[in-house]
């Protein structure tokens, strides 16, 4: 076995399983990202990136980390009749091997794009586009073991009530609520989610609890599992159901760009779910991939592969001694063990490049 196909999910697969191990709708966009910016840009000047690159974006990233980390990744989009939307199109279903079946490209409709600029470890984003005259997501989704929904308050979403009817496992994140109220009863999908995975500040307001950690507690009265990352705090889960507990550290890396992070995230978390780990093996896996997305470029193109992930074991194992703090650390990830191939061959990613279309020289 080679770190190009390593199946995380080998041990849990059988005849007549659905044909997709995860599902996932929403908007494509193209990403342009600018790295390498000493500080925010200042009105009427003009600032100079030392980096940048461009790669497919929204539910895109999403998708990439799942078709990454093995998982057999279907995903309906509608893509833009345009060299954007080409270009989006052939890098996820040639280049990832992400299933396309349900998805379209509209002629006339152009690619919604993102602007992301990167300094001092944050992101500022500026994004157009225009709502798809057709909507991807399908009423009735695919037989998929799990799906992946983005929750948006007041928007109830028919898809993902049918896909957990049919017995996938849904998992849930969602974003900032433009409305302020901060309600979850506005978001009525969640009784249909297994797991709902905010960040921080996302959970607190939702809760009105005074800390990351006791507003997990606060949701599991909602959902099932409740899972809030914490940025440079790492993340802390809560069973519901079980009452069971994991509180795991962030890795500290240089962020080059943290764009898609928290849906590298979702995918390692719902890798470890699928395969039948532990909670905490399963948030471990979920911060180990995220921190290694955000030293590359691009939200989908930096998520890693196994190949990334077993470089990363390889080397830590190398540097770091068994005994003292830093070795008992490394026991948190003691389970890639059982994953990672003996003797593991680097398998190349591709990467966000600063521009498209290179004519091939003759």
């Amino acid at each position: 076995m080679t770190t190009e196909n390593v199946d995380p999910l080998a041990r849990a697969r059988a005849p007549g399983d659905p044909p997709w191990d995860v599902y996932l709708t929403g908007t494509v966009f193209l990403d342009i990202i600018f790295t390498g910016l000493d500080s925010a840009p200042v009105c009427g000047t003009e600032s100079w990136a030392r980096g940048m690159g461009s790669s497919p974006g929204g539910v895109a990233n999403m998708a990439t980390a799942l078709a990454r980390l093995g998982l057999r990744t279907s995903l309906a989009a509608a893509f833009g009749d345009d060299h954007y939307g080409e270009y989006c199109w052939e890098t996820l279903e040639r280049g990832e091997g992400i299933d396309l079946s349900r998805s379209a490209t509209l002629p006339g409709w152009h690619s919604p794009v993102t602007v992301s600029l990167a300094y001092d470890g944050e992101r500022t984003m500026i994004s157009h586009g225009h709502e798809a005259p057709v909507s991807a997501a399908d009423p009735k989704p695919p037989p998929a073991r799990s799906c992946v929904a983005s929750l948006t308050p007041g928007q109830p979403q028919e898809w993902i009530g049918a896909a957990a009817r049919a017995g996938s496992l849904v998992l849930a994140d969602t974003g900032w609520d433009d409305t302020g109220r901060w309600d979850l009863a506005a978001l009525p999908d969640l009784e249909h989610c297994a797991a709902f995975l905010p960040n921080a500040t996302e959970a607190m307001r939702y809760t009105r609890a005074d800390s990351p950690r006791a507003a997990a507690h606060a949701l599991t009265r909602t959902v099932p599992l409740a899972v809030v990352t914490m940025g440079a705090d790492g993340a802390y889960a809560v069973d519901g159901g079980t009452g069971e507990t994991a509180d795991v550290p962030a890795i500290v890396v240089e962020a080059l760009d943290t764009t898609g992070a928290g849906d590298v995230f979702v995918a390692g978390f719902l890798t470890g779910t699928l395969a039948g780990w532990p909670l905490a093996d399963r948030l471990a896996l979920a911060g180990l991939t995220a921190a290694l997305s955000v030293q590359e470029f691009g939200g989908s193109l930096s998520a890693p592969g196994w190949g990334e992930i077993a470089a990363w074991w390889q080397r830590v194992r190398r540097l770091t001694p068994e005994s003292g703090p830093l070795g008992q650390a490394l026991e948190r990830y003691a389970f890639l063990r059982d994953v990672l191939p003996e003797d593991p061959r680097p398998w190349p990613r591709r990467r966000a490049v600063p521009t498209l279309g290179f004519r091939t020289a003759t």
